[in-house]
């Protein structure tokens, strides 16, 4: 009997040393988890309802980007940016995707470019550039994220 009440002693003093642990704090493991998500990246880019059925993530962002690309194409070629400026045949566009769904659009201009209107050219472009099909928003960890990129359209197609 002895040695079991030995054996009970000596377990009890040897628990102890479990409770003992160091347990995180909710800061400490909130910027331990802020620190390991990747903020350049989204888990699902944005999207149009054509490409939806693509599985692969990268196709389904070039899909985006062929589609957005086109769309833009053709509201920017029945206006008369290619006659108001010959020259000009690629602009790039800046695109937003707000995480409500909303775009905006904006021309990006070489720093040296005196030879184009830019205040002309940019409200062309919100004038055509609307009445789009809807897009959905990019996705980080379940939650609609804002994007944006650019986008290279081409204004003449010889």
């Amino acid at each position: 009997m002895k040695q079991y009440y030995l054996f009970f002693v000596f377990l009890i003093f040897n628990s102890c040393q479990y409770v003992d642990k160091q347990i995180p704090s909710e800061k400490e493991l909130l910027q331990k988890e802020l620190k390991s998500i990747n903020w350049k990246e989204v888990d699902e880019y944005p999207s149009v309802v054509d490409c939806e059925k693509i599985e692969d993530k990268k196709q389904r962002q070039q899909c985006f980007f062929e589609v957005l690309t086109q769309l833009i194409q053709e509201k920017l070629s029945i206006d008369t940016l290619s006659i108001l400026y010959p020259e000009l045949d690629t602009i790039e566009v800046k695109v937003t995707v707000f995480p409500n769904a909303t775009m905006k659009f904006e021309p990006q201009f070489p720093k040296d470019s005196v030879a184009y209107d830019t205040i002309k050219i940019d409200s062309i472009l919100k004038a055509r550039l609307v009445d789009f099909p809807k897009i959905n928003p990019a996705i980080k960890r379940g939650i609609p994220v804002k994007t944006q990129f650019i986008l290279p359209v081409i204004l003449k197609v010889e």
